[in-house]
């Protein structure tokens, strides 16, 4: 199916170039792109000696290319590659982020059949406003996934609420294979006034680990909770995460972690915002409740033209933990028992 998709997004891209209007219409094929790039310096240190990621350098985190193409008034078609390089790893990969048919039939009702936004991280991300500089609390601790492998629904039902629901593979857009069942992740929001936004969310299932040859031993769930605030002149809000199992489905522990992140943003002048955020989470509350992870940045924003900005800012980050442990089971890839990084340096946007 999913070889499928994306045969019918490259046929589209191919089809003829539409005009890039704001409502595509019948037959129209857009193209768009977003660039997350930065030019930092790095502290890291593990148990006070420094660690190769250290230094200064140029990092492209993130390229998206997108190609859309609208069949008619209901359906459409949309693939999106997701290419980065991160100087410090030395990783450079080019994946299928998003490559989905979807179907717009009312308001109430958006199905995207294929590899397509889950319904929280995106969502979160739209009222911080500034992944380009970091990603938001769940993603950068690797407790969710941004995209998946399924059916998804989505839509707005009146009296300001609106709602995603997404039945996946479980595994994230990187991970594409099948396991025995699917997973679940959902959402829904109340909109109490313009800008404002109280949500609520879920997440359950193997992740993508319970195969044929390999049961998986615990089911992952999450719980999550949003309030924000967004307009021109400020941001405010606040995300909290609870989950379970979520680094051992595949092992005989079991295992729970939360955390909370708030952040806000203030326009000090034409186009120029100050901005700031703290992030703590319990990454291992019964294996080893020493595992914690401290976050915070704070610095200032320039809407340099339109689709271009730039922003000077500053990060700390802290990881603790038990050495003696090693690397407990559930707490995620890149945690450290006695980790500190400090960054600083210059984050960029280009979208078009």
């Amino acid at each position: 199916m999913r070889c499928k998709l994306l045969a019918v997004a490259l046929i589209a891209a191919c089809g003829g170039m539409g005009v890039n209007a704001a409502h595509a219409a019948a037959g129209d094929t857009t193209i768009g792109g977003k660039m997350y790039f930065d030019f930092t310096n790095i502290n890291q240190k593990d148990n006070g000696a420094k660690t190769d990621a250290s230094g200064t350098g140029i990092d492209v985190k993130r390229f998206y290319l997108s190609i859309s193409h609208q069949f008619d008034d209901i359906w459409s078609a949309n693939l999106t590659t997701d290419f980065n390089y991160v100087g410090n790893d030395g990783e450079t990969n080019l994946f299928v982020k998003k490559a989905y048919v979807q179907g717009d039939f009312s308001k109430a009702a958006r199905l995207r059949i294929g590899s397509a936004d889950m319904p929280w991280i995106p969502f979160v991300e739209g009222y911080y406003g500034f992944r380009y500089v970091e990603n938001t609390l769940t993603d950068r601790l690797h407790m969710a996934n941004s995209a998946d492998w399924g059916l998804h629904l989505s839509g707005k039902v009146g009296g300001g609420v609106d709602y995603a629901v997404s039945a996946v593979n479980g595994g994230g857009y990187k991970h594409p294979g099948r396991s025995k069942g699917v997973d679940f992740e959902g959402r829904v929001g109340f909109a109490p006034m313009d800008g404002m936004i109280v949500a609520v969310g879920g997440y359950s299932g193997k992740r993508g680990d319970d195969l044929q040859t390999s049961s998986a031993d615990n089911t992952a769930s999450r719980g999550d909770a949003l309030i924000a605030y967004a307009s021109k002149s400020f941001r405010l809000g606040g995300e909290y995460f609870t989950a379970k199992n979520w680094g051992n489905v595949t092992t005989p522990y079991q295992d729970k972690s939360d955390g909370y992140s708030v952040w806000g943003s203030v326009a000090v002048a034409p186009r120029v915002n100050l901005f700031a955020r703290y992030d703590h989470a319990n990454l291992s509350k019964d294996i080893d409740p020493k595992a914690k992870d401290t976050y915070y940045n704070a610095g200032v924003e320039f809407d340099v033209t339109k689709g271009f900005l730039l922003s000077v800012a500053w990060k700390h980050e802290k990881q603790e933990g038990n050495p003696n442990l090693g690397v407990p089971v559930s707490v995620p890839f890149g945690w450290h028992a006695n980790r500190k990084t400090d960054e600083i340096g210059v984050w960029g946007q280009v979208a078009f």
